[in-house]
């Protein structure tokens, strides 16, 4: 489904659920990310997201707490980071990925990169890449970054480059589509059949739209109601044997009456047989070994016109 201004930017008709199969005989996907990014504005990551206390805290013991309770019910995540925090965190992405997690690039600073040249925002890429191969021994298979450039308030965008920029990159996948609930290609020349495999990614599964920005309240409120959601979603999904997608951030769910709700999540996720659960990067590699593009990538012409005097 086609989207304006590159708010999503596919033509792709979607796998029907009687053609989406998992590995292994698998009824559902569980996708776990988690955002290690602590930038405040569009900007980007700066001196004084570093200095505040939910660094602080977000960064040990609200992640101290998260892993023990992923480990608890052997979940294995990807975690995002920005370049420029990969190089303070060095030791901690190595052990993650020691126990099995993903970690994979989530932009230089977090930054919104919609205004920058394709030059300066390729810069920004590869040393963001270049540093994250050097801090976790392997280049990062997948990009994390909101398709939002319109936004003034986002946070970690893209541009009208970004997906071709990827692709000469070598990433494998974008991790942040808002086009389906499974994964899909983000085509980029639709002449050309030029595209680059994108995972689900829903706002409204995403601790932090709930924890730290609630319309009123404090936002601890709203704990129950993004639990609700998770349950309501996850059921649908796996009734439907599609894939479901959670973003976690250690400084909002890692409190301990949120991270009670996370435990009774995953417990309930647990009872449920046939849940497969893959890092972003073994997804990708399922998909795209599956689902080829060359063979699994059906177009159909844009919905959009643009005549004299419209709007658009």
């Amino acid at each position: 489904m086609p989207w304006k201004q590159n708010y999503t930017a596919t033509d792709e008709i979607s796998l029907s659920d009687d053609e989406v199969r998992w590995p292994d005989g698998h009824r559902c996907c569980l996708a776990v990310n988690v955002d290690l990014s602590l930038a405040s504005g569009p900007e980007g990551l700066g001196e004084r997201d570093l200095r505040d206390s939910r660094a602080m805290f977000g960064l040990h013991e609200g992640l101290e707490q998260l892993l023990i309770t992923l480990a608890r019910f052997n979940i294995k995540a990807t975690f995002t980071v920005p370049g420029a925090m990969a190089r303070l965190l060095g030791g901690t992405l190595r052990d993650l990925a020691g126990e099995g997690h993903e970690i994979a690039a989530h932009g230089f600073k977090h930054e919104d990169v919609s205004a920058l040249e394709r030059a300066d925002e390729k810069a920004r890429m590869d040393l963001t890449t270049e540093i994250l191969t050097k801090e976790i021994g392997q280049p990062p298979q997948g990009w994390y970054s909101l398709p939002r450039q319109s936004d003034p308030f986002a946070v970690g965008t893209i541009s009208p480059n970004t997906m071709e920029l990827l692709i000469e990159a070598g990433y494998q996948y974008m991790g942040n589509g808002l086009s389906d609930d499974i994964p899909h290609y983000w085509v980029t020349d639709f002449e050309q059949r030029q595209a680059i495999l994108t995972l689900p990614y829903f706002y409204h599964f995403d601790d932090q739209f709930f924890l730290l920005f609630p319309d009123k309240g404090t936002g601890l409120e709203h704990a129950d109601t993004l639990f609700a959601n998770w349950r309501a979603e996850f059921d649908a999904q796996y009734k439907r044997g599609r894939y479901f997608n959670m973003t976690l951030h250690p400084h909002a769910i890692g409190w301990c009456n949120r991270m009670k709700l996370l435990e009774d999540f995953l417990g309930y996720v647990h009872g449920f047989p046939g849940v497969w659960n893959p890092t972003g990067g073994q997804c990708a590699n399922y998909w795209l070994e599956t689902y080829p593009a060359r063979t699994h990538l059906r177009l159909e012409d844009s919905i959009w016109r643009d005549y004299p005097g419209s709007l658009s």
